[in-house]
C-alpha cells in the first residue's frame, strides 16, 4: 500500500518535460534543425579549442623554456600555410562539396593535437616538434575553415549573415568562459601535453555531429574550367571590388598587430606578472565574458550605426586592451590589467570579425564564395606571420611591454584612418547582390 501510494505521489511531482523550441525565440536562427546542429558542432569545438589555445604555447613557454623568438616561429608557423595554400585551395574548394571538407579538417587536427602528448611520453618533445603541428593545423585549417564559412552560407539566407556570425560567435563564448578554467585545471593536473588529449577528443565529437549535416550543394564545374585562369578570376574579383579591397587591408593591419601581441602576451603573464598555468587559465574566463557580451550586443550595433562603424569600435578597443598592459605593473594590477586586455580583445575581435565575414559573403556570388574566401584570408593573413616575427624579435631585444605598446599603436592609428576612409565608414548594412 506504502509502495503505491509513494509511487502515486513520485507520478503526481514528476516534472513535466521540457520543449528546447518553446526556449527559442519564434524567428530565432536556432530554431531551424540544420544550423542548430553546426551551431553544436561549433560550440563543442570552440571549447577544445581553447584547450590547444593555452595548452600549445604553454608546452612551449614552461615545458621547453622558449624565447619570444621561438614563440613568435611557433605562431608563423602556423599563419605561413594561410600564405603558400590559400590561393589553391579557394579554386579547389570551389570545385567540390564543402562539407566533407569541413569535417575531415575536424577528424585531421583531432590526430595532430593527440600527436603532441605522445610525442611527450616517448621524449621526443622539442619546439621543431611544436612547429610542425604548428603547421599541420595551420595547413588543415586552410582549406577546412575555408569550407566551414561557405557551408553556413549554405545554410543561412544571407541576409541574416551578421546575426548567424554572432551565435557562432556566442557559441565560442561560451566555451571561452568555461574552456580556459577547465584547461587550466587540465593543464595543472595532466600538464600541459596530456591537456591536449582533450581537445582532440572534442575535435572528433563535433565530427560526429557535422557526419549527421544534409546539405543539397550543387556543384557546377565548367568544362573548360582552368586552375590558373580560375585562380585569376578569384584575384580579380576581389581586386575590383572596392569594398573587399578596403576590408582586406584594414584586417590584414589588424592581424599584424594582433599577431606580434599574441606571441608575448602568455610570456608577459608566466614571466612578468608571475602567473602559474592555472592562473593564466582563469584569466583567459574573461576573453570569454568579452565575447559573451560583444555577441551579444554586436548584431545591435551593425544594425544601428553599420557594419563599418562596429569594425572600426572593435579596432580602437582592441588596441586600448594592448595599450594597457603595456603598461601595467608587475603586481595584482597587472593582473587585473592582463584580464582586461583579454576581455577587450575579445570584444573587439567579434566587433571586427561577425561583420567582416558577413559583408565578404554579401557582395559575392556563390560559385565565387571559396575562391573570394582563400584570397582574402590569404591577403589579411600576410601580414600575420610578418607580425609574430616582429613581436618576437621585439620582445627578445627590447622587452615585452614594447611589442605590446607597437601592437596598441598600431590599431589606433588604424582605426583612425579607417575612420577617414569612407568606403568603410560608409557601410551603414550589408549589401545585396542583384539578381
Amino acid at each position: 500500500m506504502l509502495k503505491k501510494i509513494s509511487s502515486r505521489l513520485l507520478f503526481n511531482l514528476r516534472l513535466p518535460k521540457i520543449d528546447l523550441q518553446t526556449l527559442i525565440p519564434p524567428h530565432d536562427l536556432l530554431r531551424d534543425f540544420i544550423y542548430r546542429r553546426l551551431w553544436i558542432s561549433i560550440l563543442i569545438s570552440s571549447f577544445g579549442a581553447q584547450i590547444t589555445l593555452l595548452a600549445l604555447p604553454l608546452t612551449a613557454a614552461v615545458l621547453l623554456n622558449a624565447t619570444p623568438t621561438q614563440m613568435g616561429m611557433l605562431t608563423f608557423a602556423e599563419i605561413f600555410p594561410y600564405v603558400i595554400l590559400s590561393l589553391p585551395s579557394g579554386v579547389w574548394l570551389d570545385r567540390v562539396r564543402k562539407l566533407p571538407v569541413y569535417i575531415f579538417g575536424e577528424i585531421f587536427i583531432a590526430l595532430s593535437v593527440a600527436s603532441v602528448p605522445l610525442a611527450w611520453w616517448l621524449g621526443w618533445i622539442n619546439m621543431a616538434w611544436l612547429y610542425a603541428v604548428g603547421f599541420l593545423i595551420g595547413a588543415v585549417n586552410t582549406t577546412a575553415g575555408t569550407a566551414a564559412q561557405i557551408v553556413l552560407t549554405q545554410i543561412v539566407p544571407r541576409e541574416r549573415l551578421i546575426e548567424a556570425h554572432a551565435k557562432n560567435a556566442l557559441a565560442s563564448s561560451g566555451s571561452e568562459v568555461a574552456g580556459p578554467a577547465t584547461a587550466g585545471a587540465l593543464i595543472k593536473l595532466m600538464g600541459a601535453p596530456l591537456a591536449l588529449l582533450a581537445d582532440a577528443f572534442l575535435l572528433l565529437t563535433s565530427a560526429t555531429i557535422l557526419r549527421k549535416i544534409r546539405i543539397n550543394e550543387v556543384r557546377e564545374v565548367p568544362e573548360d574550367a582552368h586552375f590558373w585562369r580560375d585562380l585569376k578570376t578569384g584575384l580579380q574579383f576581389v581586386a575590383h571590388n572596392h569594398i573587399l579591397v578596403a576590408l582586406a587591408i584594414m584586417v590584414g593591419i589588424w592581424q599584424l598587430a594582433y599577431n606580434a601581441a599574441l606571441v608575448v602576451q602568455i610570456l608577459f603573464a608566466t614571466r612578468i606578472l608571475g602567473l602559474s598555468e592555472h592562473a593564466v587559465g582563469l584569466s583567459y574566463v574573461c576573453m570569454g565574458v568579452g565575447t559573451i557580451l560583444a555577441s551579444t550586443i554586436g548584431n545591435r550595433i551593425s544594425r544601428a550605426y553599420g557594419p563599418g562603424i562596429c569594425m572600426i569600435a572593435g579596432i580602437a578597443i582592441s588596441g586600448l586592451g594592448w595599450g594597457l598592459l603595456a603598461l601595467a605593473p608587475a603586481s595584482h594590477w597587472g593582473v587585473f590589467a592582463f584580464a582586461l586586455m583579454l576581455t577587450c580583445f575579445a570584444i573587439g575581435g567579434v566587433f571586427i570579425f561577425i561583420n567582416f565575414l558577413a559583408l565578404r559573403q554579401a557582395v559575392t556570388p556563390e560559385h565565387l564564395l571559396g575562391r573570394m574566401t582563400s584570397t582574402m584570408r590569404w591577403l589579411i593573413l600576410l601580414p600575420a606571420g610578418p607580425g609574430a616575427l616582429l613581436g618576437g624579435w621585439l620582445g627578445e631585444h627590447f622587452g615585452l611591454r614594447t611589442t605590446l605598446g607597437f601592437s596598441c599603436s598600431c590599431a589606433l592609428c588604424l582605426a583612425f584612418f579607417a575612420w577617414r576612409n569612407p568606403t568603410i565608414r560608409s557601410i551603414t548594412s550589408l549589401p545585396v547582390l542583384p539578381k
